[in-house]
């Protein structure tokens, strides 16, 4: 699954899944599913439809109340929309499945923005669920959060390894106050800075929102 233009804009790169009953969630979570209440194939005056999902679907934006309690873990409604828009760099690892990424693996990439995608290709298809995506080591947390950096975006379902129960990179991302962006699809997204666009809902009290996330190249610094 490839990233492709977004509606009528040709320099706008979408980076969200397909939102269907096969779109893959963390196993146990809720599928999306949609009920057709009315059809006007069947003669009604509108069609209207109601959705049942796991709010952590396909690209989404994790409140901080998903991994954390207190004041210091707002809810998705609550956090700064700065997290979520903004210039960032796309920046491509190369890493074996199913291992927690760390400083060295981002290479010489500059951390110029205070918004950062990683782009790891260990979840290549979002509609089958996998093992082996990677994850974040909490000292890339820091690494990145020295550099300013505000918000990072994986191509992954977590930002922890599929079967971590401790959860060890959600709660530095806590500690630091960086917002986290998962399942993004950044196949064929170049590596360099951009502009991202990733708003979440303003879901009062939940734990997170799904994203409809692209992307606007920048142009480069003079």
């Amino acid at each position: 699954m490839n990233a492709s233009d977004a509606g009528d804009r040709d320099d706008l790169i979408d980076l969200s899944p397909p939102i269907t009953p096969e779109l893959a969630v963390f196993p146990g979570d809720t599928p999306p599913s949609r009920e057709v209440l009315m059809d006007m194939a069947g003669g009604d005056h509108l069609t209207l439809s109601t959705l049942r999902t796991t709010v952590h679907l396909g690209s989404h934006a994790d409140g901080m109340n998903h991994y954390g309690t207190g004041p210091a873990a707002p809810s998705i409604d609550a956090m700064p929309l700065t997290h979520f828009i903004g210039p960032c760099r796309v920046i491509r690892v190369d890493a074996p499945p199913g291992v927690r990424l760390n400083p060295a693996h981002l290479g010489d990439a500059p951390i110029d923005h205070p918004r950062i995608l990683l782009a790891t290709g260990s979840n290549p298809d979002p509609r089958r669920w996998t093992e082996d995506f990677n994850g974040l080591e909490p000292e890339l947390v820091d690494h990145l959060a020295d550099r300013g950096v505000i918000t990072v975006g994986l191509d992954t379902p977590s930002v922890d390894l599929a079967t971590a129960k401790e959860l060890v990179a959600h709660h530095r991302f806590l500690a630091r106050g960086v917002a986290i962006i998962e399942g993004l699809v950044l196949d064929g997204v170049a590596a360099g800075q951009y502009e991202l666009i990733a708003l979440p809902l303003r879901l009062v009290g939940f734990d997170g929102s799904p994203v409809r996330a692209v992307l606007r190249p920048l142009p480069p610094r003079s």
